[in-house]
């Protein structure tokens, strides 16, 4: 210290016996002239030490900046202050004390903040991290980072989510559907060669109940005679696949005969008059009617089964639910008669309604009702047959085939998709925690986000549909067991099948809202956010626009209702007339069919309407969203690249680079202690020369003794030739395989660099300081012991 000036440091002696050993001191000790200086990254002890002193064991972020910049070790900059500095710089050894206990503050605050329940706590809340419980704003790195992590998390929601909704439907479900509905809708009668598709008289319901219902229900012989049944099972077998669960259901709807009001002039032709359906008490008939005498008669029955067609029954009675028709909405109650279970007993059944006249003017709706089951699919198939007899007469048919999977858990594979069922409830439980913490920080303004209003959409479909998996699998059981319990009643599948479609439908709903929120986590990226901006760009335009085309569409439905509702089935109604239009837009038209009702002014309708909607209105439209397209990506072209996802994982590569370099550093200092601590040249290392050598470059004592031992076979303290030359084999084996690594580091990094289009690149200057900190950057870093394994 001769050559310094200013007054002298009162150091220790531990002091100068610890800068002794620090290469680049006046103290070094008698071989330094010998030894290689180690390399400065490894001039801290603590650079390998496990304490407190090297946050890099607990946080790679202390490690490294939000840049890739190696950020240096809080006590080896004090050392390495302690011995650089001038002699002025430092009055009195009290200084260094301060220093000293400045430290020992230091790493008790460190150590609190490292404790198990801040980490639980860090954890936790990192867990539900968010760009919207999280400050990111500042920090685009961060922002990155927690859009990548969102990202990864929905994007494992969306495959359990795609797994359930494929699982609940199959081609198989379409078939069977078209094999039933073919069965009863095509088959024609043999009197008018019509079907149930086309019926339009009150004797087609007649003729579908004697023959394509009759024939297609009951199913007791094979084509040889032989029972299709076992002898001790119950119920017919359609298409000797499908089992017909429990009896089918006739019921019937009814209006008063003095519903609506004859006008004067007609009162004494016309006694009676019939009005539209309604579920109201002036309308609907709810009094017995028919052969009176045959309903109170107990004797009356077909097989097991007795005559109940004459009697209105509620719907709480029925435990039944309404239906929409194309003419009303029909109520759950009415007059019913179940079908009995053999072929010769429904066949006399119905020639007794038939012959009762059991329709008659005062009929509006037939309902035919059965459930069939499919074992070898699984599946449940819910009909219903609809025959509507409106006020001007003539028969209107519609139906429902429901085919619904009702058990769910049966099958190796249907336990699987329980299983991700499971998943599923634990991921929106995880997503109801994390809207709850967006919604207690921002308060209302968290409903000015449209994604954050579709995810609470999600959530509320998702939690409908699990609570009514559940109720679904309880009333199937429980319906099942009074099936079973008695096998000749009517199986009431209707309300089931009707809200497991909706559920089938809701499911859907929910799996496209949560398609179209992955646009959500990639808005980061300028390219992905061309949709979404011009959208945002030309709402208003298209607003104002879509007013205008609104009073010139509407006007056009209008008019066409007026001239065409009568005559033209696609103009029968308002709301029909739109969807007709609609449809013209696209190219679906019947121009004759126009021409036909009005040989004037069909052809001039439908010119005006082509010119003015399809010509001026829509391409008014498509050039409003062009223009502000345009707009858009001319803007993106301009625009300077913020930090991508591209730069996310080039500075990943480079910190791993860093580190890489780091580990091949220490392996290259250990070899040249190796080559300069056999002191006394007798080919035989022991280890005090091991020691002091390693002790001279800065390591600790564990890891002197942990090398050692690794290499020392046979427990001599002594590491002779053989044994050395393992070592230096297994060092150079360990550099070549970072430098491997290294190089396939570098040529991944590169690939992501030249992916992204070299007009929208911007590298920072601290991302080319991260490549050439690689080497240099890496000296002022500490790496922990666990990361380097010789």
């Amino acid at each position: 210290m001769s050559g310094q000036t200013g007054s002298s440091i009162n150091l220790s002696a531990n002091d100068e016996l610890e800068m002794s050993g620090r290469p680049g001191t006046g103290n070094a000790g008698p071989n330094a002239g010998a030894r290689t200086p180690r390399p400065v990254s490894a001039s801290s002890r603590n650079a390998w030490n496990d304490g407190v002193d090297n946050p890099a064991l607990h946080d790679p972020e202390a490690a490294f900046g939000a840049y890739g910049q190696p950020r240096p070790n809080p006590a080896a900059i004090e050392r390495d202050i302690g011995y650089t500095r001038t002699a002025g710089a430092l009055h009195a050894t009290g200084e260094l004390d301060d220093m000293r206990r400045s430290r020992d503050e230091h790493h008790v605050v460190v150590e609190e903040t490292q404790g198990c329940w801040f980490k639980f706590k860090r954890g936790l809340r990192g867990l539900w991290a968010t760009r919207q419980t999280e400050d990111t704003k500042t920090d685009r790195e961060a922002y990155v980072r927690t859009t990548l992590r969102e990202l990864i998390i929905y994007m494992l929601f969306l495959i359990i989510l795609c797994v359930l909704t494929f699982a609940m439907t199959s081609s198989t479900m379409f078939y069977f559907t078209k094999v039933l509905s073919e069965l009863f809708l095509d088959n024609t009668y043999n009197e008018t060669r019509n079907t149930f598709r086309g019926s339009n008289q009150v004797m087609d319901a007649w003729r579908f109940m004697w023959e394509p219902m009759l024939n297609g229900i009951y199913w007791e012989k094979w084509y040889n005679n032989a029972n299709v049944t076992m002898p001790n099972s119950n119920g017919s077998f359609i298409y000797y696949e499908n089992k017909l669960l429990g009896l089918p259901r006739l019921r019937q709807l009814r209006v008063k005969s003095d519903s609506c009001i004859v006008h004067p002039d007609f009162e004494r032709d016309i006694k009676y008059c019939y009005d539209a359906y309604s579920n109201t008490d002036g309308v609907m008939e709810t009094s017995p009617f028919g052969p009176y005498e045959d309903y109170m008669s107990p004797n009356i029955s077909f097989g097991k089964t007795q005559v109940t067609s004459w009697k209105y029954k509620s719907e709480d009675e029925l435990d039944g639910s309404g239906h929409w028709g194309t003419q009303a909405k029909y109520d759950g109650g009415g007059y019913v008669q179940n079908l009995p279970m053999r072929r010769v007993d429904a066949e006399d059944l119905i020639a007794y309604l038939q012959d009762s006249l059991w329709i008659d003017r005062g009929t509006r709706a037939v309902f035919i009702d059965f459930t069939v089951y499919n074992a070898n699919i699984n599946l449940f198939c819910v009909i219903r047959f609809l025959m509507e007899f409106p006020p001007t007469g003539g028969l209107i048919p519609s139906w429902t085939f429901r085919t619904v999977k009702l058990l769910r858990y049966v099958t190796t594979s249907d336990y699987v998709v329980a299983g991700c069922e499971c998943v599923f409830v634990l991921f929106i439980l995880y997503y109801m925690v994390e809207e709850f913490l967006e919604i207690r920080k921002h308060r209302w303004s968290y409903l000015k986000s449209v994604w954050n209003i579709l995810d609470i959409m999600v959530l509320m479909i998702s939690v409908i549909c699990i609570a009514f998996s559940v109720y679904r699998t309880l009333v199937v059981g429980d319906t099942l067991e009074r099936l079973l319990a008695d096998p000749e009643e009517f199986a009431d599948f209707e309300f089931l099948g009707f809200w497991q479609t909706q559920y089938n439908n809701a499911v859907a709903i929910m799996v496209f809202f949560a398609w179209i929120k992955v646009f959500k986590y990639i808005s980061f990226n300028k390219t992905m956010t061309q949709l979404s901006s011009t959208l945002s760009r030309c709402a208003k335009d298209i607003a104002g626009f879509g007013i205008m085309f609104c009073i010139v569409f509407f006007a056009f439905a209008q008019l066409g209702y007026l001239i065409f509702g009568t005559q033209v089935k696609d103009f029968s109604s308002f709301g029909t007339a739109a969807m007709t239009l609609i449809r013209i837009i696209l190219g679906d038209f019947d121009f004759h069919q126009l021409e036909a009702a009005n040989r004037v002014l069909g052809p001039l309708y439908f010119i005006f309407y082509v010119f003015f909607v399809f010509f001026v209105l829509l391409n008014m439209f498509l050039a409003i969203i062009n223009d502000t397209y345009a707009e858009v990506k001319a803007e993106i072209a301009q625009q300077k690249n913020e930090f991508e996802l591209g730069d996310y994982f080039r500075r990943g590569y480079s910190k791993m680079l860093t580190k890489m370099n780091i580990k091949k550093e220490k392996i290259m200092d250990i070899q040249k202690a190796l080559q300069a601590a056999d002191i006394n040249a007798d080919q035989k290392l022991d280890f005090e020369e091991w020691r002091q050598e390693l002790k001279a470059r800065g390591y600790a004592d564990a890891e002197i003794e942990t090398v050692f031992a690794k290499y020392d076979l046979d427990g001599d303290r002594v590491l002779d030739e053989t044994e050395q030359h393992r070592m230096q084999l297994d060092l150079e084996g360990q550099k070549d395989e970072l430098d491997k690594d290294m190089a396939n580091t570098r040529e991944d990094a590169e690939c992501i660099v030249t992916a992204r289009p070299k007009s929208g690149r911007r590298v920072d200057s601290s991302i080319e300081d991260d490549e050439s900190g690689v080497s240099g950057g890496s000296r002022r870093s500490g790496v922990s012991y666990e990361e380097f394994d010789v």
